[in-house]
């Protein structure tokens, strides 16, 4: 792995962002999850990165100085696009300018069935990081969802123009990422290297509101009872190793039910993924913790 040897010139940013769109991201909530979390901590372990708001939000305010940070996810497109933009920013701003000159429908659709060909394994990281990118910042409303074969299957959005090159954001998230442990791995691996002192922030896929709002897959497997019970099992050693731990999730009784025995914190998001807009606005969630 060649190290980020470019001199980013400090690029006047004191604050970095994400460089995908991701359903049930942080970016409208920091303001108030922020302050609710510990003031002091060893290391910070991320093992549900997906968009990555909160982490930026961190390094951005400097909380993070000084601290091994190990981001982590069980999507393998999204945990390579990380090191592809952690180690090779330039070469995908590049790829990503030829993808936004050949952007259309017809090329869209075409990128979007690379995931179905025989040769989609033997694809570069680069490729498979550009590709990614390209469909995040193109498809519709920047959702992540696939079929039960793992297959990506997300229209197209309709966009006059997408924001497909944003060379800036990637080369301060590159920045940021230079000294971050990158991996993929399930949610439960975090137990095998944290250590005592150490923050872990969840943020899982949330448990639906109905029968109805489970529309999307973050990849071929369901997050239901089974798994958010598997995490809450999690949550607990991690308490009991004296971690410090947060998590985010959906305002039902069943979470509620699961974390009773930990402060909930009610706070509120704006619902932007809905086909009616009269089911967008204001909409309450938790913030677990052990502390």
């Amino acid at each position: 792995m060649t190290s980020f040897n470019i001199k980013l010139h400090k690029l006047n940013y004191q604050h970095y962002q994400p460089f995908v769109k991701w359903v049930g991201g942080k970016r409208g909530l920091l303001e108030q999850i922020i302050p609710l979390f510990p003031i002091k901590f060893n290391n910070y372990h991320e093992p549900f990165v997906g968009g990555g708001a909160v982490f930026f939000e961190l390094y951005s305010k400097e909380f993070l100085k000084n601290k091994k940070v190990i981001l982590s996810d069980i999507n393998e497109e999204l945990i390579i696009t990380y090191q592809v933009v952690k180690e090779k920013p330039l070469e995908l701003i590049k790829r990503l300018e030829e993808y936004k000159e050949n952007h259309s429908n017809e090329f869209y659709y075409e990128i979007r069935e690379l995931d179905r060909k025989n040769n989609y394994k033997t694809l570069s990281p680069l490729e498979k990081a550009t590709r990614f990118i390209y469909l995040n910042k193109t498809c519709f409303n920047g959702l992540y969802r696939v079929n039960k074969k793992g297959f990506f299957n997300v229209p197209i959005g309709r966009y006059k123009n997408p924001n497909i090159v944003d060379r800036e954001i990637i080369l301060s998230a590159s920045e940021a990422l230079q000294n971050v442990t990158i991996l993929h791995q399930s949610f439960e691996k975090v137990l095998k290297y944290v250590k005592k002192g150490d923050f872990i922030y969840f943020d899982p896929p949330y448990y639906p509101l109905n029968k109805t709002s489970n529309f999307t897959s973050y990849n071929s497997n369901c997050f239901l009872e089974e798994e958010q019970i598997k995490l809450y099992n999690v949550f607990k050693e991690l308490d009991k190793m004296g971690c410090y731990v947060a998590l985010s999730n959906s305002d039902t009784i069943f979470i509620k039910e699961l974390y009773k025995e930990y402060d909930i914190n009610i706070v509120n998001a704006n619902r932007f993924i809905n086909s009616k807009s009269s089911g967008r606005g204001k909409i309450s969630e938790v913030l677990v913790r052990n502390y």
